[in-house]
């Protein structure tokens, strides 16, 4: 209802549930300001008239309700009208950043000047990202070089992705059709050309352009492939000889520090002890890990981490890698695809501006 208070062509499109709510925030502090300045500027006016150069209005002291209790009422007003809108706009805010736990996820690394995006499946775009209409999808975002920032006008969804960060967002789009996307943070000479489109699916259609993919395998097995490449499951395997943390089931809980401070294991703890083992110790455990900083891309810490995730939040045995093989929940080889397409690997070839999606 308060949408219909703005004029369409004021408003562009809104293509998601959190747009709705951005859009009440916004037109309710729009009216706010309006009554206000109204108010004040006919405050003015009449001011201006009434008490202005030989006029016969009373110019005596204020009757002292006036000047105390009729201060103290606006005073309280103003505070409370500025206590409710913070509240408003900050329960919005933080919602837009508490994904649904059966969310939709998609990679997003930005790169100057492209976008790069990988499904949990596999499924790797450039400048476009496929999702279905309805369903939560939940962004994990990191960039390769400087501070970008992953901007959806139509889904009144920004976030900035960090170099050796991880941030996420979520939306949920509310129609079909293709959608602008572009980078709000400036970061370069081609700035203005980080374009690309968000394409809102119907899940059937959705599903089939899925299964069209030439895409191999998906995050949690790449992850799985250079947890022995890396040489990780040498210490974190079972039957190692180094006393390590065991990460099976590990993902969402809580882990002991030396200290006495707990940690929960999220995308930003595996990074931080990926990047930067020797800052949170886990009680019992030697500092032995070395850094692999500069020796790992963020698209390898991410299908590192979706590995980990994979291994699941509670007791389990942890599978040995490569047994059984790797295979792929989506059609397509591994030399199929473009080594352009894997998140954090360098990139020879030109961005692609918004347009026919790039493939290999």
């Amino acid at each position: 209802m308060m949408g219909s208070l703005m004029p369409a062509w004021l408003m562009p499109v809104a293509a998601s549930t959190q747009a709705a709510k951005v859009d009440r925030i916004f037109i309710g502090l729009t009216l706010v300001s309006a009554v206000i300045v109204l108010l004040v500027v006919g405050l003015v006016v009449t001011f201006a008239i009434r008490f202005r150069r030989g006029s016969k209005a009373d110019r005596g002291p204020l009757p002292e309700v006036v000047s105390r209790e009729f201060e103290i009422g606006w005073t309280a007003a103003t505070l409370f009208v500025f206590v409710f809108i913070f509240w408003w706009a900050a329960s919005a805010e933080i919602g837009a950043f508490s994904p649904p736990k059966d969310a939709l996820e998609i990679h997003v690394v930005g790169k100057q000047w492209m976008w790069k995006t990988q499904g949990s499946n596999g499924a790797r775009e450039i400048n476009e990202l496929h999702v279905p209409v309805g369903v939560p999808v939940r962004l994990v975002l990191t960039s390769q070089d400087v501070i970008h920032s992953f901007y959806v006008p139509a889904f009144r969804l920004k976030r900035d992705a960090v170099p050796d960060q991880t941030t996420e967002a979520w939306f949920q789009a509310t129609k079909t059709g293709t959608f602008q996307l572009m980078c709000s943070e400036y970061c370069g000479t081609d700035h203005a050309r980080m374009l690309g489109r968000v394409i809102v699916m119907e899940p059937q259609d959705y599903a089939a352009w899925l299964s069209a993919q030439p895409e191999g395998d998906d995050l949690a097995h790449q992850g799985e492939r250079l947890f022995s490449e890396k040489g990780c499951s040498g210490c974190h395997a079972p039957g190692s000889s180094v006393h390590a943390p065991s990460l099976a089931g590990i993902w969402g809980q809580a882990v002991q520090l030396d200290g006495g401070k707990l940690a929960t294991v999220d995308a930003a703890y595996i990074r931080d002890s990926i990047l930067q083992p020797a800052r949170d110790i886990v009680a019992g455990y030697a500092p032995v890990m070395p850094s692999f900083k500069g020796l790992l891309s963020d698209g390898e810490i991410q299908a590192l981490t979706a590995y980990i995730r994979s291994l699941g939040a509670g007791p389990r045995e942890i599978r040995t890698p490569g047994v059984p093989p790797l295979s792929s929940r989506v059609p397509g080889a591994q030399p199929a695809r473009s080594p352009a397409m894997v998140p954090g690997a360098p990139v020879l070839d030109t961005p692609a501006p918004a347009g026919p999606a790039v493939r290999p």
